[in-house]
């Protein structure tokens, strides 16, 4: 059987070989160990020239109860390495971060497994064959140089990028949480300066409604006061014309009783009555002048 007719490489078609060379010196002590059972009986029990049925059955018995014994050991112990091998090559597989899977149902592939007889046939029948160093290694080269220390540096740069990552992830999220708690504070600051600004609105509208009240009533208090203003004025304008002509008047009496007082000076009775006369005049005149000064305008 050619390589390509396996679809392995050089190393991994070693491999195989190595492997089935192990099972076949498996199997042949199997066999041999199953030829001693058929000799013991032989040797032992197979003495005389005749024997009874019976005897004849508790022999067979007792061989198949021997064979099957080795039989079944040798497939357990069959099975239990070939867990043994699948471990090796999960192990190493998974030094790669790699997932295998297998086809169990392809086992029982007659197509394939006659295949394999084919190549265990060609490898193993040919005359005088000499395995090669790779062929009688003792177990898989570890994957500790090469390819796996590159693996190993990528794996451990994804390691350092995935924790940069993570720190980029939590220094984000703590400047999200932040964020969101100023956004909090903000919104509820903003919602307070609007029920204050409402409040301050609506005192603002009171106070404008109230000094416009108070506008509109020192409005007529000053419109009544220069009313009255007006009426006193013209009260004592017409008050002081008055009080001229009464003082016109009075001292026109008065030029009269001089000229009277001058006729009549020598009567000493005549005398007495202008003085007195004149004296009343002069208080007249003092508080008619005092009214007077009180209604004048000051300049």
């Amino acid at each position: 059987m050619m390589l390509a007719e396996l679809g392995l490489n050089e190393h991994h078609q070693n491999e195989v070989i190595n492997y089935m060379r192990f099972a076949r010196f498996k199997r042949g002590l199997c066999l041999k160990t199953v030829d001693s059972c058929f000799q013991d009986l032989k040797d032992s029990r197979l003495v005389e020239e005749t024997f009874t049925v019976d005897e004849v059955i508790d022999m067979l018995d007792g061989l198949r109860t021997v064979v099957h014994s080795e039989v079944e050991s040798e497939l357990i112990n069959t099975t239990y390495t070939n867990v043994l091998l699948l471990r090796q090559l999960f192990s190493q597989a998974e030094k790669w971060y790699l997932k295998l899977q297998t086809d169990v149902s392809e086992l029982e592939n007659r197509e394939l497994l006659e295949q394999v007889a084919e190549f265990e046939k060609s490898e193993f029948t040919s005359s005088n064959k000499k395995p090669s160093a790779d062929l009688i290694k003792p177990k898989l080269a570890p994957l500790n140089e090469g390819g796996s220390e590159l693996l190993n540096k990528t794996v451990a740069c994804l390691q350092e990028e995935n924790e940069k990552l993570k720190t980029r992830l939590k220094t984000i999220e703590t400047q999200a949480t932040a964020a969101l708690d100023e956004k909090s504070k903000l919104e509820k600051s903003l919602k307070d300066l609007q029920m204050i600004q409402g409040d301050q609105k609506t005192n603002a509208n009171q106070d404008i409604t109230e000094l416009e009240n108070k506008v509109a009533a020192l409005k007529c208090q000053f419109e009544k006061t220069l009313n009255d203003s007006t009426a006193n004025q013209k009260f004592l304008e017409e008050n002081l014309v008055t009080t001229k002509h009464d003082l016109l008047k009075l001292q026109d009496q008065l030029s009269t009783a001089e000229k009277e007082l001058e006729k009549k000076f020598q009567q000493t009775s005549a005398y007495r009555n202008m003085k007195e006369i004149l004296t009343k005049k002069n208080e007249q005149i003092k508080d008619l002048r005092k009214k007077l000064s009180k209604y004048e305008p000051e300049d």
